[in-house]
């Protein structure tokens, strides 16, 4: 596939503060989950695939995660990969609705990826996201698939799904579902932003993305 980007590349020099503080935070976040599971390094890599010297670069807030690299992640980690997003405050907190200026959001600049939860915090049957996909933004460099479904809904903008190889260009009005066990990624090939709302129903008993 042409034009996918690689999202998974070490940083090469410092961004800005607000950049450093998510993947410091992202890092940490991957740090704590791992040593709670009681896993090592070499058990995560082994898990996900990913390579030791990568887990080790996020950890370390050394290199910038793609939203795959966060799925097999939390797979891995058996956690909803709400657990990498920004805290939301936690003060009067609903326990069964979102307001729009509570949502809490996952930025992945390197994948060029904004990522907002629209679902209450906590376990549950399905995620809802609505994501902001800048130009040339994708879902990372290799395809993803596990059990599961996926569906969603074209805000605005264009997307390019690739499912099992085969890419469809999704515009404005137009919608998907597909289980997630056909290998899928996506990516944003315009010169525009893409707003897409995004379901994902969860892996028998615990949770994926």
């Amino acid at each position: 596939m042409d034009g996918r980007g690689n999202a998974n590349n070490a940083k090469d020099a410092p961004g800005n503060e607000a950049d450093d503080a998510v993947d410091q935070r992202l890092g940490e976040t991957v740090r704590l989950l791992r040593q709670r599971a009681g896993f090592s390094i070499q058990d995560v890599a082994n898990k996900t695939g990913l390579s030791t010297g990568m887990i080790s670069q996020l950890e370390r807030a050394r290199a910038m995660p793609s939203i795959r690299t966060l799925r097999l992640l939390s797979i891995a980690l058996e956690v909803p990969i709400s657990y990498f997003f920004e805290t939301s405050d936690p003060a009067e907190v609903p326990r069964y609705i979102v307001r729009k200026n509570s949502r809490r959001l996952l930025r992945l600049t390197a994948s060029g990826v904004v990522k907002e939860a629209l679902t209450p915090e906590g376990k549950g049957q399905l995620e809802l996201y609505e994501l902001t996909l800048n130009p040339g933004a994708s879902s990372g460099t290799d395809f993803l698939q596990h059990t599961g479904e996926k569906a969603g809904y074209i805000l605005s903008g264009s997307l390019r799904l690739w499912l099992d190889n085969q890419a469809h260009v999704l515009e404005a009005g137009d919608s998907f579902r597909f289980p997630s066990t056909v290998p899928h990624m996506f990516d944003n090939p315009t010169q525009q932003a893409a707003r897409v709302i995004w379901v994902t129903t969860l892996r028998e008993d615990r949770a994926t993305v």
